[in-house]
């Protein structure tokens, strides 16, 4: 057994170095700049929104209970249409540091669980293959198969969920390395 104290590095250097690949994949490679869309009539729409008062949070339109859900009027509003999610933000430009800082915790915490993981299906001097198999199964869980329910359940396009899917993959890989590379002898 390996204790986390022992793992700090591996934890804190993996996720600088996901911080790192994450930053280049959406700065530099940008095959993400087609997973969102512009709305149509975007001034028009917003504008109408406004009045609305919405506050920051998670809609889902047209919104019923379970109850009213198989009811004659809620099967036409359904049908009539849109259906889908809103997701709105505080008002004002987009609090960049304020995600980096999360989406950096967030990679310190899977950090943190892969050690744990790692640490007790692995023992001290494993061999490094080893030792990334776990680590690599443990990261994938976390950065790989985490965005598939947004398109079970949230209407997301598969494309972009697949491509979430192989950044997770890359984010894995670069997790069991590094965990790989630093472990206990």
């Amino acid at each position: 057994m390996v204790s986390l104290t022992a793992l700090l590095l591996p934890i804190l250097l993996s996720a600088v170095v996901v911080f790192v690949a994450s930053s280049i994949i959406h700065m530099v490679l940008k095959y993400h700049v087609s997973d969102y869309r512009q709305l149509p009539a975007e001034d028009k729409l917003l504008a109408t929104l406004r009045p609305a008062g919405l506050t920051p949070g998670l809609y889902h339109f047209p919104f019923c209970s379970h109850k009213d859900m198989s009811s004659p009027a809620m099967q036409e509003k359904f049908k009539q249409g849109p259906v889908g999610f809103l997701t709105l933000y505080p008002n004002g430009p987009v609090a960049m540091p304020k995600f980096l800082g999360m989406w950096f915790a967030y990679c310190l915490l899977v950090g943190v669980f892969v050690a744990y993981l790692t640490g007790r299906t692995v023992m001290p001097s494993a061999p490094y293959l080893a030792v990334f198999r776990v680590a690599g199964t443990a990261a994938f869980l976390a950065f790989g198969l985490g965005p598939l329910v947004n398109s079970i359940w949230k209407g997301q396009s598969w494309s972009m969920t697949l491509k979430e899917a192989f950044d997770g993959l890359v984010y894995s890989l670069l997790t069991a390395g590094t965990f790989g590379w630093l472990w206990p002898r």
